[in-house]
């Protein structure tokens, strides 16, 4: 799949400039996920209001998301993008290491998290995509925090599809992330973005 436009610039300097060294716990990574993510959606909110001011408030919430999901994707080690190759496996590997420490640090704790988390590719999936199910609300405000006000998600996608979201992207029950594109393949999103 031929990566949108918007991908060619996801905001994920701050996950490459973090020491491995220094992650000693999930929340070390969390911190340095969210400011990537708001980061990430400061940009979007920025140029797609230059760029497209007419239908801004409704498709906000849509670009933020699509880069949400890019974003989960990126944790969990399930990115396609394949363009600057040398700057991507250098970020796949830092996610490893850090990936690696936290699974060592859950080891040293509990030894039931060694079956459960081992990966003979030392890939840490199954911890990575864990680590995103628990914190993706985090990293769904912190890409929204700059959403303008009024921003409205396209659909009903609060409390199971009952209610719309309410101000900058977000649902009334701040538990609930108003999209699921992170659970949707990457190139399918994308083919949709170029529809």
């Amino acid at each position: 799949a031929c990566a949108p436009y918007r991908r060619l610039h996801v905001c994920d300097k701050n996950l490459e400039e973090i020491e491995p060294e220094k992650i000693e716990s999930t929340d070390n990574l969390l911190v340095d996920v969210l400011l990537a993510a708001k980061h990430e959606g400061e940009m979007i909110t920025k140029n797609l209001k230059e760029y497209d001011k007419s239908n801004y408030a409704s498709r906000i919430c849509t670009e933020l998301a699509r880069s949400f999901a890019d974003i989960g994707d990126i944790i969990r080690g399930k990115d396609l993008y394949l363009g600057d190759r040398k700057e991507k496996v250098k970020l796949e590997k830092k996610l490893k290491e850090y990936f690696k420490k936290i699974y060592d640090n859950f080891v040293e704790k509990k030894d039931e998290a060694k079956d459960h988390y081992e990966d003979k590719g030392e890939n840490y999936y199954k911890l990575r995509e864990d680590w995103w199910d628990l914190n993706r609300h985090d990293v769904w405000n912190a890409i929204t925090c700059g959403a303008p006000k009024e921003a409205k998600y396209f659909r009903q996608t609060c409390s199971n599809g009952i209610s719309e979201t309410n101000n900058n992207c977000r649902c009334v029950n701040r538990a609930d992330v108003p999209t699921n594109f992170d659970y949707v393949p990457q190139y399918l999103r994308w083919f949709e973005e170029w529809a």
